[in-house]
């Protein structure tokens, strides 16, 4: 087993368990400002605990809202309520194997097809199945090699 292939079985185990929280969408004042709230936390009681003032957990949670706050800034306003902030990527298609499958297969389609047209117009056309065997196996060598192009 080549390394890199080894490295995407090892990160798919270590994303699999934010699989589960992928569809949680986070409340629309941000998760300080709902927590905070839901705690009976007041602006002031926040600011003491972090030692800054209420204008500055005023300004965060609304740089969390507009999605411009630093993860350091969550990470220490999570601590100040006794929060742990969890962090991570989820892959669209289920898992980091999946992404690789889907993106070979578009990019041998691609090629293989871009290489029948050419056929054609030379009048040496491919069966249709032929052409179908020719993406499968082009797919397989791309998803065993990896080349960069298959992120292009």
């Amino acid at each position: 087993m080549n390394a890199r292939k080894l490295m995407v079985e090892q990160l798919d185990k270590k994303l699999m368990p934010f699989k589960h929280v992928a569809g949680i969408i986070a409340p629309p004042a941000g998760w300080i400002k709902a927590i905070r709230t839901a705690l009976g936390m007041t602006l002031q009681q926040l600011a003491n605990k972090h030692g800054i003032s209420k204008q500055s957990v005023l300004e965060m949670e609304r740089r969390e809202k507009e999605g411009t706050i630093t993860l350091n800034t969550l990470r220490d306003l999570a601590q100040s309520m006794d929060l742990k902030l969890v962090y991570g990527f989820v892959p669209a298609d289920g898992s980091l194997e999946l992404m690789i499958e889907r993106k070979a297969k578009e990019l041998a389609r691609s090629i293989v097809l871009r290489t029948s047209v050419t056929m054609q117009l030379e009048d040496q056309k491919n069966a249709d199945e032929r052409i179908q065997k020719s993406i499968s196996e082009r797919a397989d060598f791309l998803m065993r090699e990896m080349p960069k192009s298959l992120w292009d």
